[in-house]
């Protein structure tokens, strides 16, 4: 006799014990529940003895076959790890996330830069405020804001973080924005990765803490959003550069008070897990990142 089960019937009876059921199993595994009963009938026959009580439209497993499920199910998991793992070595995919603002900002700007150079790589972009679970997720690299401490990953720095001053030329104009004292006239759009206000003008204006607290404030959860709300005259952000580049550009925001402007601690890093092996296509990522922010 073969040292070695039925190896598609293993396949089966796995899916049959996780589902409880045979054509839970069967719809999984997109053949028919006779394919299945075929299937466990031979691993029955193989082990010599029933692995399933057979009832009327139910199946009961036996305490034998959950003994040997649980088993065998560490070398199963064993052999799907080490098979797509092999795979997914070659593959050219690369999935990387990053906070919405700089994707929209910073990334969407330049991604045609990457594929020139590496035309072969599958770009999965996922923008969210999440911060990535590499044990959990399918993601190779991330962009993370953060000072770049964390034992689990290896972070790269890719910018350190600065919080500016900007708003549209007409609404610098209407308020006659020429001091920083003048932005007691504006309204804050305050950020939740740059709430800082209070200490700019602390460093840089003569204001007291009750005519700070007068000044009308609006509160942005995404920089995006309250970058987007200055260029239509709706306040004074204050937020990265690395953030307002196109539209310092365009003309649509001007930087308020140059050379008035707080350094930050936290910056914007390149992460994957410390201990998780980088594929070849991430690596390529990767360099292209910190090649692209070092221009």
């Amino acid at each position: 006799m073969n040292r070695y089960p039925p190896l598609k019937a293993l396949l089966v009876f796995d899916a049959v014990m996780r589902t409880h059921s045979f054509s839970s199993a069967a719809e999984e595994l997109c053949v028919t529940p006779g394919a299945v009963g075929q299937q466990i009938q031979k691993l029955e026959k193989w082990l010599g003895m029933p692995l399933f009580i057979r009832q009327v439209r139910q199946v009961q497993s036996t305490a034998e076959a959950r003994d040997y499920w649980q088993n065998i199910q560490p070398a199963l998991a064993q052999i799907a790890d080490a098979s797509n793992k092999l795979r997914d070595s070659r593959s050219m995919a690369v999935s990387l996330s990053m906070p919405p603002s700089y994707a929209a900002k910073w990334f969407t700007r330049r991604m045609a830069r990457l594929l020139a150079r590496h035309p072969q790589i599958e770009l999965h972009l996922k923008a969210s405020a999440v911060v990535v679970d590499f044990e959990r997720e399918s993601i190779d690299l991330a962009i993370r804001y953060f000072d770049g401490q964390s034992p689990h990953l290896d972070a790269t720095l890719l910018f350190k973080d600065e919080a500016h001053v900007y708003c549209s030329p007409g609404y610098a104009k209407a308020l006659c924005l020429n001091v920083p004292e003048d932005l007691g006239r504006a309204t804050w759009l305050v950020t939740a990765i740059q709430p800082f206000w209070r200490q700019w003008f602390k460093a840089f204006s003569q204001l007291d803490d009750s005519e700070m607290t007068a000044i009308p404030r609006i509160h942005f959860d995404q920089a995006l959003m309250a970058i987007e709300a200055a260029k239509l005259g709706q306040g004074v952000v204050m937020t990265s550069p690395l953030l307002t580049e196109g539209e310092l550009a365009e003309g649509t925001l001007i930087e308020l008070f140059k050379g008035y402007y707080l350094p930050l601690t936290d910056g914007y890093y390149v992460v994957h897990h410390s201990k998780l092996l980088l594929r070849p296509a991430g690596r390529l990522v990767k360099q292209w990142l910190i090649d692209e922010a070092h221009q």
